[in-house]
């Protein structure tokens, strides 16, 4: 009697685990923007490490879109399972490419992001909008061997131009600590988009002096966002200051 009550036992706990056992959660892979680095999104990856979620933030090349593009897409190509792909600034250009063709990718999130459609180009998509200050914050070109020429913002108008909402301290670091990138990269045009075909969200500052606001929102419209938050007065780095919104957006989208 006492081996037919255990072993009764032992199956009903097998079947109470087996019903409450809840699918892995997608991996969320973190791609940075021009003048950025992996490290600006430290404040979201400790949040979603801390929910159970696998975060992967990759080192954009910002050599160009299909360079970059092949990159993020050979990242992606390693992860076992879904992926919740993730795009600050330029990044967004990138992973609109970079998800194309990959099956494991669930959503895709823009940050402050560029959303071009196929054709645009992201320095022209910017350029129709009203009220961006970028060309007056840039340092001098930083000419290459191989042609062309690296960009980045002079540190000393780093902290108005990208990261107003953020600590003069900590602005002076990630000025410090920018990565270029190419011209070429900012006039490559984009091919068919990803987001046509991937649920995407949407999240920016309305107070964002790289990207205008208008921008912005016309390109979450256009791409059919199923959630577009917009912070009062948040900047560029929307993720650095105001990490918690994007990581809970970030979330929704790996439902």
């Amino acid at each position: 009697m006492f081996k037919f009550a255990a072993t009764v036992a032992f199956a009903a706990a097998l079947l109470s685990g087996s019903a409450i056992a809840q699918p892995a959660k997608p991996t969320v892979v973190l791609v940075h923007g021009a003048f950025a680095d992996s490290s600006s999104w430290n404040g979201v990856t400790k949040i979603l490490q801390k929910d159970g979620y696998t975060v992967v933030a990759a080192a954009n090349p910002l050599r160009s879109v299909s360079n970059d593009a092949a990159y993020v897409s050979d990242v992606v190509s390693s992860i076992k399972g879904p992926v919740v792909l993730v795009g600050h600034s330029y990044g967004g250009q990138v992973i609109s490419t970079a998800a194309n063709g990959k099956d494991n990718v669930k959503s895709l999130v823009y940050v402050a992001a560029f959303a071009p459609e196929a054709g645009e180009a992201v320095a022209e998509l910017a350029g129709k909008f009203p009220g961006g200050t970028l060309g007056q914050a840039l340092a001098a070109p930083v000419k290459l061997a191989g042609g062309g020429v690296d960009l980045s913002i002079d540190q000393a108008k780093f902290h108005e131009q990208f990261a107003h909402d953020v600590s003069v301290e900590d602005a002076a670091l990630m000025a410090a600590g920018q990565r270029p990138i190419t011209e070429a990269a900012l006039t490559e045009k984009s091919g068919a988009p990803a987001w046509k075909n991937l649920p995407s969200y949407f999240i920016y500052g309305d107070g964002d002096k790289n990207i205008p606001a208008k921008a912005l929102g016309f390109m979450a419209e256009r791409a059919g966002s199923k959630h577009t938050v917009v912070i009062k007065g948040a900047s560029h780095v929307v993720m650095v200051s105001q990490p918690k919104a994007v990581a809970d957006l970030i979330e929704e989208a790996a439902q």
